[in-house]
């Protein structure tokens, strides 16, 4: 095609030339842009090949054609190199592009266009020289800096690899744990200076050996086969507490880390052992163990040491058997107070030595549980018994001699400060077969029978059984249960209706409490009133039962129709021996009297005779005050204290209640002469000082009969009523009928 220029010959107009130049850039931004490594966008490139293009055009026109143009064009070439265009297909497809378009659309039409297809061809190749050139000079300044990567890179890995190197010996040297490599064979290859110490000192007594040469007895089981699968390559790393053999043949208990090295392949290459020395830390561990598992005064197992043993013994499993004697010092309280605590603890000492002798053979321990409690277990010496009944016979016939033993090993003086000491002890014995009880049951067990071996006088042995066990289980939950018992009014009261012998007539009623348990239910007061006097709950207890028993007396009264009959009824309620050292029994006394109502004529304490021999005058203020206001004291089981009768006449008392083992004999028939002589001489003693005389216990008509004859005053017993609600009481003092 021709352009309108070239057709008429006229010069191109500036606006026109600048359009064709951008067309022309179009042209050549599509030739090459598929080929050219640039961020750019495609419109962004041909903006960048505008000056370019222009240049060209430019060359293209220059007058006359030389070495400017030449350059121009050599420029050109380079500025593609610049621009990414480095592929060789970019210079191929823009020489094609201005071979076909550059006169075409830059040509100014005044020339002769052999001219300028000449020129044009001369640019071509100066463009060509301009790419070959910068090509080569950016492919040798690329190849330079790669070159010079390498070498930078050599050296910083070269500079890393020492300093690496240099850090590795720094800590192999300095690394406060000893460290070894070996080879795969177990051949020691390098050591540190610690290392080198711990054994001994002489590096080739470590450097050269073989790993395996140091087996020790005390070596886990499985050490050495997770050393064999390490180096296998079956595991990284292994950890384990491990003990060697020192040159000199002292121990070295250290904690041993071994790790698996590989090459560059993975394949297992070196095993590296990381050795913390713990001698030190052990020998202590095992110290403060010893001193937390023995006693620091006599150096026996203590607590913790014998219940670890005791529990291993309880879980030998079937056809095991044991065996245990709980040892309490008899009276050694008075020991410590007698002669101090440091004669006290000399005493222990001996004492120990003594039961450490006595649990020699094997199978056989004795610890120190507090105090002056000891306790001996053994687990029987025959490995070869077979069934659980021969081996729970031959370990109940161990420990007897082993309590006969302990026993013995007591009888022996002990000499103090010159002072010859006689020591005596109290043995509990458990024995049976494993598995069937806990530590803790079997030691409870054990220390309810030494007390039963207390109880019965001492400097004996008792074996455990299970009802007793029972009883002194429920004892204990009962002792601990009657503080919160009181306060949830868990406490009643019944009457036993007092007869008096002469017309049958109710004198009056003994208040009896009783406890109505949760568990046990209705409980008498044999069950808990030893319990209370044992722990000082009898003083409110006692108080709560006088409190009760008045206000019932004042309301029976109240309601005894008018001229019934003008005798008071009586209530009778009884004093503990903790009461009566209580020092606000008579302020207890006249305030309850003022809050009921009740004249102290209507009120009985009975008092047991046990509880008033031998008192001296202390004890009997109280009871003499109580007395001068008027309320009756009764000396209650008399004839079981065996007290003097002539005591009787210093006693503030004004009633005798006869013992029931009095009224016994007279239950048979005909009735037992003595028996009948003996009360009717106490009836004669009693009525001399101006005694009333009550009898319990009375069951029949018979001993009712006898006793009248005999000149009793009043009487209680089933015979008359059973002791009962207030209310059947009531019914019995209006109907005054037996």
């Amino acid at each position: 095609m021709k352009l309108p220029s070239q057709a008429t010959g006229s010069t191109v107009e500036p606006n026109c030339l600048e359009d064709r130049l951008q067309r022309f850039a179009t042209i050549w931004s599509r030739a090459i842009f598929p080929v050219t490594a640039t961020s750019l966008t495609r419109a962004e490139f041909e903006q960048h090949l505008l000056p370019l293009a222009r240049r060209l055009s430019d060359a293209l026109h220059s007058r006359p054609s030389g070495t400017a143009a030449n350059s121009a064009a050599h420029a050109v070439g380079a500025a593609l190199v610049a621009a990414h265009c480095t592929d060789p297909d970019a210079l191929s497809r823009t020489l094609g592009v201005v071979d076909a378009y550059l006169v075409l659309y830059c040509g100014n039409g005044q020339e002769p266009a052999e001219d300028s297809r000449a020129r044009c061809a001369r640019l071509q190749h100066a463009i060509a020289a301009g790419y070959a050139q910068a090509l080569r000079e950016r492919t040798l300044s690329e190849q330079e800096a790669i070159a010079r990567s390498a070498l930078a890179a050599r050296s910083d890995a070269m500079e890393a690899l020492h300093a690496t190197e240099t850090r590795f010996r720094a800590v192999f040297e300095g690394a406060a744990i000893g460290i070894g490599i070996a080879d795969l064979e177990g051949n020691v290859l390098e050591v540190n200076d610690t290392l080198t110490r711990m054994f001994g000192g002489l590096e080739h007594h470590v450097r050269g050996r073989k790993v395996n040469e140091w087996v020790h007895p005390e070596d886990r089981p499985n050490v050495w086969d997770l050393h064999e699968e390490l180096i296998r390559g079956e595991r990284e790393h292994f950890r384990i507490e491990k003990p060697f053999y020192r040159n000199d043949g002292t121990v070295l208990w250290t904690n041993l880390t071994v790790s698996l090295l590989r090459d560059a392949e993975g394949r297992p290459k070196y095993q590296l052992a990381l050795i913390e020395d713990t001698t030190e830390r052990r020998l202590l561990n095992l110290r403060l163990r010893y001193e937390a598992t023995h006693d620091a005064l006599t150096g026996l197992p203590n607590r913790t040491l014998f219940f670890e043993r005791l529990e291993k013994a309880l879980t030998a499993g079937e056809g095991n058997s044991f065996g245990l004697c709980y040892l309490d010092l008899d009276g050694f309280k008075a020991i410590n107070d007698s002669l101090g605590h440091s004669a006290g603890d000399r005493l222990l000492v001996e004492i120990a030595d003594r039961l450490q002798s006595c649990a020699t053979a094997p199978g056989e321990m004795v610890a120190r549980l507090g105090g002056d409690e000891f306790v001996a277990l053994t687990t029987g010496s025959d490995s070869g018994r077979d069934t659980i009944r021969d081996t729970s016979r031959d370990t109940e016939h161990e420990t007897r001699e082993l309590a006969g033993r302990i026993l013995g090993a007591l009888s022996t003086p002990v000499m103090l400060d010159g002072r010859e000491i006689r020591v005596r002890g109290s043995i509990g014995i458990v024995e049976g077969a494993a598995g069937e009880r806990t530590p803790a049951e079997v030691l409870r067990s054990a220390d309810i029978t030494m007390y039963r071996a207390k109880s019965a006088g001492g400097n004996r042995y008792e074996f455990a059984d299970p009802e007793a066990d029972a009883r002194a289980i429920t004892r204990h939950g009962l002792t601990t249960a009657l503080p919160a018992a009181l306060e949830r009014g868990e406490f009643f009261i019944e009457y036993q209706p007092l007869v008096r012998l002469g017309d049958g007539s109710v004198h009056g009623a003994e208040a009896l409490v009783r406890w109505c348990h949760p568990q046990h239910g209705v409980l008498g007061p044999d069950r808990f009133i030893p319990l209370a006097e044992h722990t000082g709950l009898i003083v409110p207890l006692g108080r709560w039962v006088l409190q009760e028993a008045a206000r019932q007396a004042r309301f029976w009264q109240d309601q005894r129709p008018a001229g019934h009959d003008d005798r008071t009824l009586r209530i009778n309620v009884n004093l503990s021996p903790a009461q009566l050292h209580h020092p606000g029994l008579v302020a207890d006394t006249v305030d309850i009297l003022e809050r009921s109502g009740l004249e102290p004529g209507a009120l009985c304490l009975e008092v047991t005779e046990s509880a008033l021999i031998g008192a001296d005058e202390d004890l009997l203020k109280p009871l003499r005050q109580l007395a001068e206001m008027g309320v009756d004291i009764a000396l209650d089981d008399f004839g079981t204290g065996y007290s003097n009768l002539a005591n009787l006449r210093r006693l503030p008392v004004s009633i005798l209640k006869l013992d029931r083992s009095f009224t016994q004999g007279m239950q048979q028939h005909p009735a037992d002469p003595v028996d009948i002589k003996i009360v009717e001489g106490i009836v004669a003693l009693a009525h001399s000082l101006e005694l009333a005389v009550t009898v319990e216990g009375v069951e029949t008509g018979a001993q009712a009969e006898q006793l009248r004859e005999l000149g009793c005053d009043t009487a209680q017993g089933w015979y008359y009523a059973r002791p009962g609600p207030p209310d059947r009481l009531h019914a019995l003092s209006l109907a005054d009928a037996v």
